[in-house]
């Protein structure tokens, strides 16, 4: 077996039943067999391996008490895969999915992501396996106290930023923050997605899905072609979601699908900013589902326990979870004619969909690529918390198309210089790795 074979399976041996973890590693490595072949020395400094292995994970017990006082217990973890590049950054999931081998797949992706942003980042996750559906606010301050008592040894401003993902919003980040501020009696920037009275950076819950839009539009521009009248099938209901939908109608595309966890919609007629307004109100205020648009909105259809990829498209964006996307669904898409694929969510195509894009030669996204605006903006709100100010929403957009548009331009010129112009997925792994390795060499073997 070559060196990338024997790593995988020392990864496969040494973390069975890690299945997601696999897939990250795999999806990486093996796009690095050009770069492996020009530069030897990465296999002589054994970067492959060092680089799956986490510098530390924290696994903890998370008691709580709820609003009848029963005592429930949860399990709490942090991943802090690599800070080559600067303080451990990445966002903390509560979900019942929740286990050590995703954590391991989110930490291990957010590496590279973090490096593809230009910011000085490393990678890290976290999160629980407890469910906020259902919970009071008062039950779910007394969860994230009790989680913050623990994480908190082992973070801050310049050790280990979390930021919100599944499950945490502006919310649990502020009883998280408050928790954090009291143990540790200091107002820093140890957190982000702040709100921004006190602390956070404006724009920060629209980034992940602008900078999703941005990077797509980018990509079209190669073909000289834009969002303007493409119809566009989107996954998800949350933040990301919602905001990848209102920039594509801004752009004069139109929003055709939304899902949650119980179905999808489809709006023939699209979902415009009126009705975008409404989605955001009842998921993010009422926290009702998705189903209900069909009583507002008749014209449309509710699909139980299905998701939007049946659905003709120009363009879609899966923005939900992982692997929701499967080869199957692929297919469909391609017959349907799609033209663009690009990941708001983390890894949610499964290896065979990505395989069928790029031999479609359709223009096709990694998440570590397109969804990289979400952590970028933390990174800005990080800038703006050690310099005791703040941007206005107008600085930062800009700074974000910015970083989006650099990161478009180094993946595809890294692309083109190992002779696989547009592939992005190649053009993605090659550039972060490089910059993460080089680093990891600079400061020896740690």
């Amino acid at each position: 077996m070559g060196y990338i074979e024997d790593v995988l399976q020392h990864v496969y041996e040494r973390d069975a039943a890690q299945p997601e973890f696999h897939q990250a590693v795999t999806e990486v490595f093996e796009s690095l067999r050009p770069l492996l072949d020009r530069q030897p020395r990465y296999q002589q400094h054994r970067i492959l391996e060092r680089m799956v292995e986490p510098d530390r994970i924290m696994i903890f017990r998370v008691g709580w008490m709820d609003d009848r006082g029963r005592v429930h217990y949860n399990r709490g973890y942090r991943v802090q895969f690599n800070n080559a590049l600067g303080p451990y950054k990445g966002g903390l999931r509560f979900h019942p999915t929740v286990y050590l081998g995703l954590m391991k797949f989110l930490g291990f992706e957010q590496v590279f992501k973090n490096a593809l942003t230009t910011l000085p980042l490393g990678g890290a996750k976290g999160g629980s396996d407890f469910d906020p559906k259902g919970k009071s606010d008062t039950e779910i301050m007394h969860f994230c106290q009790s989680f913050m008592t623990e994480l908190c040894r082992y973070i801050g401003p310049d050790t280990d930023v979390p930021a919100g993902d599944i499950g945490v919003g502006v919310r649990e980040i502020g009883y998280l923050f408050g928790q954090y501020k009291r143990l540790a009696n200091e107002f820093n920037g140890t957190l982000t997605g702040k709100k921004p009275g006190w602390g956070g950076s404006l724009l920060r819950p629209e980034a992940t899905g602008y900078g999703l839009i941005y990077f797509a539009e980018e990509m079209l521009a190669t073909r000289g072609d834009s969002l303007q009248g493409k119809i566009c099938t989107v996954s998800g209901a949350g933040s990301v979601a919602q905001h990848a939908a209102e920039r594509i109608i801004r752009s004069g595309g139109k929003v055709v699908t939304m899902s949650d966890s119980g179905g999808m919609i489809h709006d023939p007629d699209g979902i415009d900013a009126e009705k975008l307004a409404w989605i955001m109100e009842h998921k993010n205020v009422e926290r009702g589902r998705l189903s209900d648009y069909v009583e507002r909105f008749r014209r449309a259809t509710y699909h139980e326990g299905q998701r939007p990829w049946s659905v003709p498209c120009h363009c879609a964006f899966p923005c939900a979870t992982q692997n929701e996307l499967t080869g199957g669904d692929a297919a469909v898409l391609l017959k349907n004619g799609v033209q663009l694929v690009a990941e708001g969510a983390n890894m949610p195509c499964t290896p065979e969909a990505v395989e069928a894009f790029l031999q479609a030669g359709i223009l096709y996204a990694p998440g570590k690529a397109a969804n990289a605006g979400g952590v970028a903006v933390s990174g800005l709100e990080m800038s703006q918390n050690a310099m005791h100010g703040s941007w206005t929403r107008e600085e930062v957009e800009a700074r974000l198309r910015s970083i989006m548009a650099e990161i478009h331009n180094n993946i595809r010129s890294t692309a083109e210089e190992y002779g696989k112009p547009g592939h992005y997925v190649l053009g993605a792994n090659i550039a972060a790795f490089v910059k993460v390795a080089d680093a990891m060499i600079d400061q020896g073997v740690v």
